[in-house]
């Protein structure tokens, strides 16, 4: 039963996400936004809602590590594959306004996260974020917001036009009955997975870095590669980058504003690894690809994944 709820929920999150980001890139492009600007608010915000939902829904139901645990293995698949396939397919030009903006706020995500989770002064006990800790990390969110919104077009590209163009009523229709699906799949995967996990023996903590992480971040996968083979790079680029600042400062922020949470077995090197995907992005980009990231860099992104979760399941 476990697995059908794993699956049935699975499904409902995919599609769920699909309709969500369908009607909120469409209501965006009314507003004349760029694709770089869509992928890094709206497109990243709707591909991101499976990890809300199950992240929230985790909180809720007592599973913090599971939650925590969704989210930095969900920002580390996002930046390791989606970048790393994405730059095989087809190399990434990144302009270097992102680079020394956006960018810099998804490293700044990745270390507020480290730090609070190896810092026991700052969440007040050992290894929790705490309500205060996550109202910050909310109004990060916020700053992060207006910047985004209120930049001009950075990364416009011929495939812009590829957006859906659909009514404002199917529009918001798509986004209300997204949004419906996905808390009904969200609750469902949840309780499948929790299953899963304690017959497998595996902690709240692995199950969340891995089949939820994975499985919540595929919309963003779906999302970056389509963009990527439209050429629609700025789509692709901001749709990672805004899905990894939304999922630490936003979901974690509001999952941990109903309730601190603690870290459990999210441990270091989980941390760790997530801020040597970030740093690696910066490197990629900025130094050694001449703002370019290569088909030879996304290939050690790859590996670099690769290597981490050879790493978790010989720690199980």
């Amino acid at each position: 039963m476990d697995i059908v709820l794993l699956i049935v929920g699975f499904v409902l999150i995919l599609g769920g996400a699909n309709f969500m980001t369908d009607g909120s890139a469409a209501f965006a492009k009314r507003l004349g936004v760029s694709d770089f600007v869509i992928g890094l608010t709206i497109v990243s915000i709707g591909t991101s809602a499976p990890e809300f939902i199950v992240s929230l829904l985790a909180a809720v139901e007592g599973a913090p590590s599971m939650s925590i645990g969704n989210i930095v293995g969900s920002n580390i698949f996002n930046i390791l594959i989606i970048i790393g396939v994405v730059a095989i397919l087809r190399p990434i030009i990144v302009p270097r306004s992102v680079l020394t903006g956006d960018a810099l706020w998804m490293l700044i995500s990745s270390l507020a996260i480290l730090i609070v989770g190896l810092a026991p002064e700052l969440g007040a006990g050992p290894r929790i974020l705490t309500r205060v800790a996550a109202l910050l990390f909310v109004l990060f969110f916020m700053l992060f917001l207006q910047n985004a919104l209120s930049k001009p077009a950075v990364a416009s590209s011929e495939g812009d036009t590829q957006i859906k163009q659909l009514p404002l009523w199917r529009s918001l229709l798509y986004l209300l009955g997204g949004l419906i699906i996905l808390v009904l799949g969200g609750e469902w995967f949840v309780d499948g997975a929790i299953g899963v996990a304690r017959s497998l023996g595996w902690s709240e903590a692995l199950i969340g870095l891995t089949i939820l992480a994975v499985g919540t971040s595929l919309p963003e996968l779906a999302a970056s590669v389509t963009a990527a083979l439209k050429g629609m790079s700025g789509l692709s680029v901001g749709t990672v980058i805004g899905s990894c600042i939304f999922n630490v400062f936003f979901v974690l922020g509001c999952a941990g504003a109903i309730a601190p949470m603690e870290f459990g077995k999210i441990g270091p090197v989980d941390l760790l690894v997530l801020l040597v995907a970030s740093v690696l992005f910066l490197v990629f980009g900025f130094l050694f690809g001449k703002k370019v990231i290569k088909r030879w860099e996304g290939i050690v992104m790859v590996i670099v994944y690769l290597a981490y979760l050879v790493y978790l399941y010989a720690n199980i």
